[in-house]
């Protein structure tokens, strides 16, 4: 509790990375992330703790997750005065969740140069087929505590999950795939972040490597889709 427990200050992010490297035994990590942009904390505080991350040796690349495209833009900037590289930049993203498209986020990267791999690409389950307009039984879906908000099981996300799941098996994949072949289909996208529990989870991912290309009619198509589920998971600022 209080003005240091969480968020942006250069406290916490340096704390949080020491206790890091001592839980992990490690004497630094590859990439640190400031996975949320604090309205509370001035940028060039946490942008100072990235740097001073790097520069002491305990990252040797830093990035950001979550941030809106002008909060992108100035933490790129005052990286960049500081002689530190946005190496990457982490947003939830996916066919029922295009934030990152509506606030041009996604676009400044690429100008920028700055790479993207965008986690929940599957809508935390939403968007791998196990979830439908017929059933919402599953780990998340039936479980009143879970991840999964109200809001990502409507009807209308599930009519929409339907359509999906009709253009996926038109091009011989699995929802899973489509919605993975979906989100890598962008120049800016350098990765996805996959989580699985199962051998067989893991094989289905990969298999988006065996057809990642769409057609300017599917992703018409998808659009149609999904045009009345979308969700607005942009991250503003707490106030």
């Amino acid at each position: 509790p209080g003005p240091y427990g969480e968020w942006g200050s250069r406290k916490y992010v340096l704390a949080s990375l020491d206790q890091s490297l001592q839980r992990l035994g490690l004497d630094y990590v590859d990439i640190f992330y400031s996975h949320r942009f604090d309205p509370d904390t001035p940028l060039e505080e946490t942008m100072g703790a990235l740097a001073h991350a790097v520069q002491s040796g305990k990252a040797l690349y830093v990035g950001i997750s979550s941030y809106p495209e002008q909060e992108t833009r100035e933490a790129h900037r005052i990286l960049k005065e500081m002689g530190v590289a946005t190496t990457i930049h982490q947003p939830s993203y996916s066919m029922i969740n295009r934030w990152i498209e509506n606030d041009k986020t996604i676009d400044a990267c690429g100008e920028l140069g700055i790479g993207v791999i965008a986690f929940s690409p599957l809508a935390q389950g939403v968007l791998s087929g196990k979830y439908n307009s017929g059933n919402i039984s599953g780990s998340r879906g039936d479980n009143p505590n879970g991840t999964l908000r109200a809001g990502q099981i409507e009807p209308r996300v599930l009519d929409a999950v339907d359509k999906l799941g009709e253009i996926a098996r038109s091009r011989g994949q699995s929802m899973v795939q489509l919605a993975l072949a979906w989100v890598l289909r962008r120049q800016q996208m350098t990765s996805a972040l996959i989580g699985v529990r199962t051998l067989d989870q893991l094989k289905d991912n990969l298999g988006v490597l065996n057809n990642l290309d769409l057609s300017a009619e599917e992703v018409v198509a998808i659009d149609a889709a999904t045009s009345g589920a979308q969700l607005d998971h942009h991250p503003r600022p707490k106030r």
